[in-house]
């Protein structure tokens, strides 16, 4: 049945719909917000393969172009795979839903949201988690909870919802914010350099108008009555869970997770696991066919041991599996300069976590041309991610970066782009990868820091160090406490990753995924604090390493030099068919990029050669007045005269009535590449110079005497001849 839901929310009418499209999809709902419409289905595997050890969610996140009105580029006119802006979206509803799955749900679930018109002032992406949300709940498929999303700007001391692109680019903070009703869940987006304090504020002024729309989902979903799927939890049998525990030590695990090391501790837990685990299967005489399943279930509830065992130390001891206490940061290192054909690099370690920066510099013709749904246009300042395994000593396959890397990558980027100096004070498009070398907590929070390392390293005048540092939080019944600078352990038993990024002055980007609905202010206050505290013992270091950019760029960097020349000189200055231009390039061996407004820029590896094609230029499109002189070089020679170079790229035509003696053969009184005298006599209709030679004086009296003698013959032949 066909059924319509609205609601007046931040200024536009919110429109629900139910029962027309989509009808075989366990859920589907369509959002419309202003002229943006996106369909979000839920569907549930009910046939899954048994045996799965995770919960196998996908979200897909589709950029239609007709949505927009437009036909896809290139030359396959068709979607392919998604964009970076997709991904992202993808993962923005991904995270706030997973926690709210069962955790022994194991059914594969896909999530698709499909963009079906796009509306530029009231982009759709966050509109996903609410349907999302709705799909899900009015469902067969098992899910614990209403969760809604906003994108919230705080712009010239206002907030607005669901900001244009265009609008936030103006933003002091931009931010996507997921939660319930009773707390936030996810948080992603930047800010330039904004205090703690107003972090908060625009949290909870965003954590209100999510509840508004978990009320409105409410009121929706108290229409539907659905029978949840009952799926086969497989537990084990009566009373051996108490049994197994019985036989394991919280001593010995919590000895085994105070091991130094990643590896040799995750080592020494596996194989206290695996004894324990086989001592129990013989002892309890487990019947072959239940062996590998009760292992499956013995295995997960010394996970869960092992877990509560690792949150009971810190609670109760403040001690961390390191040996670190709560607010402790892991061993820093900063090395600068590593690569030598390079343009910059730097190598950030953060105890087992390892980021090599390197930048590289590029000219204007290397930007990212972006064409997209949602976005258009090029991008000066990139930063990429890449997570291998040998990172996290495991084999793997290698190809396209995946969701994760896009996800941690952008979130990198966020964070340092407000450093960048603008293209008018320096005129590189510029490049950050880093390539995380070892992995053990926060590889994107060391990616911040060798970015910021790096890009000081190869001479870009960033304005100043960016570091991050990735928080955590133990949430127990009888209280909760922050960690700081949290490790992989740490997040995957945890209740929060906080990734928080900026400078001495305040925040430039913001990360957090929780997992409880217990996070409040208090908590949100206290852990920004910490990692404030933290960011700057980060940023101490930094400085100590390398306390501004270099004074000059690396050798193998390009050279770009700048000049302008008259809007009505672009025209000559490229000549017919691209001819002049052309013919510059391949003299001098640079590049020269001709914009709209007549800057031109010049890129090449010799400094000299720049210098020379810059001259040409500013000599083309100086100005030149009637009655100047010059030493002009002939460059071409015709039998009406020739034609002089003036300055370089200004030439003119000095015509054979204009060579200043009588001439009957042009070449046979000028040559290319002689140098001689012009006056500026004129212009043409199409601003050609006009030029005649000038004869130095006594060349003139030379040819006066000559002309004399020439004269006076002649009169004697004509009074002899009478």
């Amino acid at each position: 049945m066909y059924k319509v839901w609205k609601k007046h929310f931040k200024g536009r009418d919110l429109v629900i719909e139910n029962g027309k499209i989509a009808k075989q999809a366990d859920g589907a709902f369509v959002v419309n917000y202003g002229e943006s419409t996106i369909l979000v289905t839920a569907v549930m595997e009910k046939n899954a393969k048994e045996g799965l050890d995770f919960f196998p969610l996908t979200v897909e996140f589709q950029e239609k172009f007709y949505a927009a009105g437009k036909i896809p580029g290139g030359f396959i006119k068709r979607e392919g795979k998604p964009s970076e802006s997709g991904i992202l979206s993808a993962r923005d509803i991904d995270r706030p839903i997973r926690p709210l799955f069962p955790e022994d749900f194991k059914m594969p679930v896909q999530i698709v949201a499909t963009i079906l018109s796009f509306d530029p002032d009231n982009p759709p992406n966050t509109w996903g988690i609410l349907g999302a949300s709705l799909a899900l709940n009015a469902s067969v498929i098992p899910f614990n909870g209403i969760v809604a999303g906003v994108r919230i700007a705080h712009v010239k001391g206002g907030y607005v919802f669901f900001p244009s692109e265009e609008i936030a680019k103006e933003a002091d903070i931009d931010l996507i914010v997921a939660g319930t009703k009773d707390a936030i869940t996810m948080v992603e987006g930047e800010a330039n350099e904004v205090s703690e304090s107003q972090m908060v504020e625009i949290l909870m002024e965003a954590h209100n108008a999510i509840k508004e729309l978990v009320e409105f989902q409410e009121e929706i979903l108290s229409e539907f009555k659905v029978e949840k799927f009952q799926y086969e939890k497989n537990e084990l049998e009566e009373g051996l869970k108490e049994k197994f525990l019985s036989l394991l030590s919280n001593e010995e695990i919590e000895k085994r997770l105070l091991t130094p090391g990643k590896h040799e501790r995750d080592k020494m837990i596996e194989e206290y696991k695996k004894s324990m685990i086989d001592s129990f299967i013989n002892e309890a005489a487990i019947p072959e066919e239940k062996v590998d399943e009760t292992k499956y279930h013995l295995s997960e509830i010394f996970e869960g041991l092992v877990k509560n065992r690792m949150r009971r130390m810190i609670f109760e001891k403040h001690l961390r599996v390191d040996g670190r206490g709560p607010d402790d940061i892991r061993p820093i290192t900063c090395e600068l300069g590593l690569l030598p054909r390079t343009h910059g690099s730097a190598l950030f370690t953060r105890g087992e976590t390892q980021s090599l920066g390197v930048v590289t510099l590029g000219a204007s013709m290397d930007v990212q041309i972006i064409d997209t749904l949602i976005e258009e246009g090029e991008k000066r300042f990139m930063l990429h991610y890449n997570f291998p395994p040998f990172s996290v000593g495991e084999t793997g396959k290698f190809g396209s970066p995946g969701r994760r890397e896009i996800g941690h990558g952008h979130l990198a980027e966020r964070a340092l782009k407000r450093m960048i100096p603008p293209e008018e004070e320096f005129p590189y498009t510029i490049r950050v990868v880093s390539e995380i070398l070892e992995s053990n907590g926060s590889s994107s929070m060391a990616t911040v820091c060798s970015g910021s390392l790096s890009l000081m390293d190869a001479g870009v005048p960033v304005k100043k160090h960016v570091a991050g540092v990735a928080m955590g939080l133990i949430f127990e019944p009888d209280g909760w406490i922050v960690l700081t600078d949290i490790m992989g352990m740490e997040d995957h038993l945890g209740d929060m990753d906080f990734k928080v990024a900026g400078t001495r002055d305040g925040i430039t980007a913001f990360q957090m995924d929780v997992k409880v609905g217990q996070v409040s202010a208090d908590i949100l206050k206290v852990a920004l604090e910490k990692a404030r505290i933290a960011r700057n013992k980060i940023l101490d270091i930094m400085y100590g390493a390398i306390p501004e950019p270099r004074k000059s760029l690396s050798k193998y960097a390009p050279i770009i030099k700048i000049t302008f020349v008259p809007a009505d000189k672009i025209g000559e200055l490229i000549g017919p068919g691209g001819r002049n231009v052309k013919a510059l390039s391949e003299e001098y061996n640079v590049e020269i990029q001709i914009e709209e407004d007549g800057k031109v820029k010049v890129v090449g590896n010799d400094s000299k050669k720049i210098d020379q094609v810059i001259a040409y230029i500013s000599n083309m499109s100086k100005e030149i007045k009637q009655g100047e002189r010059f030493m002009a070089t002939v460059s071409r020679v015709e039998k009406y005269g020739f034609f002089a170079e003036v300055v370089p790229g200004r030439t003119g035509l000095v015509h054979i009535s204009k060579m200043g003696r009588h001439v009957k053969n042009v070449a046979d009184v000028v040559h290319v590449g002689d140098k001689v005298n012009v006056e500026i006599t004129g212009f043409d209709p199409s601003g050609k110079l006009q030029l005649r030679q000038i004869i130095d004086e006594e060349e003139e009296r030379t040819e006066g005497r000559d002309n004399n003698r020439k004269w006076n013959g002649n009169k004697s032949k004509r009074e002899n001849s009478d």
